[in-house]
């Protein structure tokens, strides 16, 4: 049977603190970004080179459809945020389906298999502090945009209504960081459970379309990620009553 485990194995310590399989991942999926960013930013010209036009064909696609769901007024403040989210939660999901993720590792004393790399947004740990970062920030751009007033939404001593909505509402926000880490964990894992299963059953051809199926969700879940994020902030920002278009 294929190797399969809910959590991210330890793979050994650096000054003391565990290194687990995705965090490797993490860190060369953040190397990748680095690099290409540097890559394609270092010689900026008139005339772009490959690299440069696909960063630019990237970026600018993002920003347009961003632009479009939280207005030309705030897309230049949330938009390093949101494409951030996006350019991570995507290379990770799709870096996960390589050859040798998860399944070239060594063994431990007790014969337990244990794989170098592991995906790293089929890890909870890495979805549940992607969704407190989006969250944090979300209640950031509110309080900075709105004012004071933002406050008002959570803890409100008006009248007992509006005292009890803002309990819901801080209700509503916590359960926001759950939704969004369990949904991103939960389809990347089972995801990558399927493909395990059916490389192990029939390990030729038929695997095929399940890959291109995992490579569309993993495109999926990142813009569902980055998309109720921006959607999450043009509610937060206009919270005050302002005009979310312009």
């Amino acid at each position: 049977m294929p190797h399969i485990s809910l959590a991210a194995e330890k793979i050994g310590f650096i000054f003391g603190f565990p290194i687990s399989n995705s965090l490797l991942t993490t860190w060369l999926v953040m190397g990748v970004l680095f690099i290409f960013s540097v890559l394609s930013t270092r010689s900026l010209s008139l005339v772009p080179s490959s690299l440069q036009s696909i960063a630019e064909l990237v970026v600018g696609g993002l920003h347009d459809f961003f632009a479009s769901v939280v207005g030309k007024t705030h897309i230049d403040k949330f938009f390093p945020l949101i494409a951030s989210l996006f350019l991570f939660i995507i290379i990770a999901n799709w870096f996960g389906l390589l050859p040798g993720v998860g399944t070239v590792g060594f063994f431990r004393e007790a014969g337990k298999f244990v794989p170098l790399l592991r995906g790293a947004t089929a890890d909870l740990n890495t979805t549940l502090a992607l969704a407190i970062v989006a969250i944090v920030a979300i209640q950031y751009f509110g309080f900075v945009t709105v004012g004071k007033h933002y406050t008002t939404r959570f803890i409100n001593l008006h009248d007992p209504i509006s005292f009890f909505v803002g309990i819901l509402e801080i209700i509503s926000e916590v359960s926001k960081i759950v939704s969004f880490a369990f949904r991103l964990f939960g389809n990347i894992f089972a995801g990558e459970v399927l493909l395990a299963v059916m490389a192990f059953l029939v390990p030729f051809i038929v695997p095929l379309p399940f890959l291109m199926l995992e490579i569309f969700v993993g495109f999926i879940q990142a813009l569902v990620f980055s998309m109720l994020t921006a959607v999450f902030l043009n509610v937060a920002v206009f919270h005050g009553g302002g005009e979310s278009h312009e």
